[in-house]
């Protein structure tokens, strides 16, 4: 099968979770796009939208079509083009409602894996359990008639484990977008040995489609991205239990986060980006990671103990977040989990005491959101960071050794044969990360 062939008949497996549903997003419109070409006018294109909840397929539904929406207006002028030969669509709005309409025909929405069966091309975007993925997998496998090409968004779990646990003979690759799908531009790439050709050199062509940045990652647990986040929240977690003792604990969880966002130039604290992605799935991330790469180190007690009380963090169903080591009033902490009373303490009792701990930015500070906008930005971020050098203050003596075990991290990936280059560590960290500069960098030197 060519390309249009095999994308002809594809399906979601978990299309209305978090990273689902912009992966279905993408494909519809990869998919429509296609179906409007004349030389395929005469062929049918299916997408089958499958998630175990019917309430949050119904959710999807909506999301896709105010997402075409948006998607179509950008694209009005050229939509003329497409639709050139129907003498019915005059205004642009009729255009527009047609593509929308176009795109939400090919999709069918289902509770039931056997949707699948038929598929030529499965995306897997369930959560991060191998034991449910490989469920998934193998009950497509015993009954298919054909033989599916799979394409995970497992941000963690081995592509050689999926394949051998599924017999899939090298039908599977890791597709790693990072969330929201249809905004974030990286996607991780993992194609183990024995993958296909075939499988690869369409994959590729997808990913280049889809217009995504793609960075080759190696066939281990985690991969780039999470093999930096999950040994960084660690490195993050211990700081601030050591810093306890002279702070107390939310004051050492508010002066961690404060000191790995704006000391350090990044557009989250390390506990903030830890409720984002979800207390619970950065357990789930740890524990796979452990378990494969021989490391009983990548495990956190705070972590248990926080979703044994139920403390989890991750999005709403709207996109908000949810309480987590913070709690969160339009978009911004208004709060800090103290385990030990089971309750948020406000941020105005916390703030001050750790501010002044802490001590003051430097002279030389521009906020992440006015550094990002710089295109070169190189002698900014060394004033920044020789400034931080000068200063002996605990959040500048925080904020080099937290810079200084970033980039330990970065060299960590290369010289296991995580990633295969600086680059690509510094790519996934700039453009998945949105990090003003990259993990491996000279700033952390003396």
């Amino acid at each position: 099968m060519n390309y249009v062939e095999k994308l002809s008949h594809s399906a979601v497996l978990g299309a209305a979770g978090k990273m689902g549903s912009g992966i279905t997003l993408l494909l519809a419109t990869e998919m429509v796009d296609l179906s409007l070409k004349p030389e395929n006018k005469d062929r049918l294109f299916r997408l089958h939208a499958i998630d175990i909840s019917a309430k949050a397929l119904q959710g999807l539904q909506d999301y896709l079509r105010a997402q075409l929406l948006r998607i179509a207006e950008k694209k009005a002028v050229a939509l003329r083009a497409v639709y050139l030969n129907r003498h019915d669509l005059i205004e642009n709005r009729d255009i527009i409602r047609q593509y929308v309409d176009d795109a939400m025909r090919l999709i069918s929405f289902s509770t039931r894996a056997e949707s699948a069966y038929d598929a030529h091309l499965v995306f897997e975007a369930a959560v991060e359990d191998v034991d449910l993925k490989v469920a998934m997998i193998r009950q497509i496998e015993e009954n298919s008639a054909g033989e599916p090409w799979y394409l995970t968004n497992t941000s963690s779990i081995p592509i050689s484990e999926l394949n051998e646990q599924c017999s899939l003979d090298g039908r599977i690759v890791g597709f790693h977008f990072y969330n929201p799908p249809a905004v974030q531009r990286i996607l991780e790439y993992v194609a183990p040995a024995g993958t296909r050709d075939d499988l690869a050199d369409f994959s590729l062509k997808l990913a280049a489609s889809m217009r995504k940045v793609v960075v080759k990652a190696n066939d281990f647990a985690g991969f780039i991205g999470n093999g930096f986040l999950m040994r960084d929240i660690l490195f993050g977690i211990d700081m601030a239990m050591k810093l306890t003792e002279d702070t107390g604990f939310t004051g050492a969880v508010y002066a961690v986060n404060r000191v790995s966002n704006d000391f350090l130039l990044r557009p989250m604290g390390v506990f903030q980006l830890m409720d984002y992605v979800g207390i619970d799935v950065c357990q789930k991330i740890m524990k796979v990671m452990s378990e494969r790469l021989d490391n009983p180190g990548l495990h956190s007690p705070l972590i248990d103990r926080l979703i044994a009380l139920d403390v989890t963090g991750g999005q709403y169903s709207d996109g908000t977040q949810k309480p987590g080591m913070f709690s969160y009033a339009k978009g911004k902490i208004s709060g800090v989990y103290d385990p030990d009373l089971q309750n948020y303490v406000p941020l105005d009792d916390v703030k001050v005491t750790a501010d002044k701990y802490t001590g003051p930015l430097p002279e030389t500070f521009k906020p992440w959101k006015e550094v990002i906008r710089i295109k070169d930005r190189g002698e900014i971020l060394a004033r920044h960071f020789d400034a931080l050098k000068k200063m002996d203050s605990p959040g500048s003596v925080m904020a080099m050794e937290y810079l200084r075990n970033a980039r330990a991290i970065g060299l960590g990936l290369i010289a296991d044969g995580i990633a295969n280059s600086a680059e690509d560590v510094n790519t996934v960290m700039m453009t998945g990360f949105y990090h003003a500069y990259g993990l491996i960098n000279d700033f952390a030197g003396d």
